[in-house]
């Protein structure tokens, strides 16, 4: 998820055409829409790093950055690309039942 908003960021600073022209967004420009997403794609993918060394830190991050980009891809289903940010919705819901469900820490089962 972390990539894909930063890619969506670059996009939405380079005033790239996966915008449509007469849309009205809920920040004030593309300029301020990209950095949202280049800082929401970092702080995803420092806690999916984190996750994978298996810190609480990646799994609170995690928790999140993948609500964040649910909420995200919800503002932007009325864009030129629905089913697309219905498919990213899923895929944060799906990041955030893992983490709470079966995001165990793993170094504390080791341990036992």
């Amino acid at each position: 998820m972390g990539t894909l908003n930063i890619i969506y960021g670059i996009g939405a600073l380079d005033d790239a055409n996966i915008f449509l022209n007469d849309q009205r967004f809920v920040l004030t420009n593309l300029s301020t829409l990209g950095w949202v997403l280049i800082i929401l794609g970092v702080i995803q993918l420092t806690g999916g790093i984190s996750l994978l060394g298996g810190k609480t830190y990646g799994r609170v991050i995690g928790i999140v950055g993948a609500g964040l980009g649910a909420i995200g891809a919800l503002l932007s289903v009325g864009g030129a690309y629905p089913w697309w940010s219905l498919a990213i919705f899923a895929l944060c819901i799906y990041i955030v039942h893992g983490i709470l469900v079966l995001g165990d820490d793993e170094r504390r089962q080791v341990t036992t």
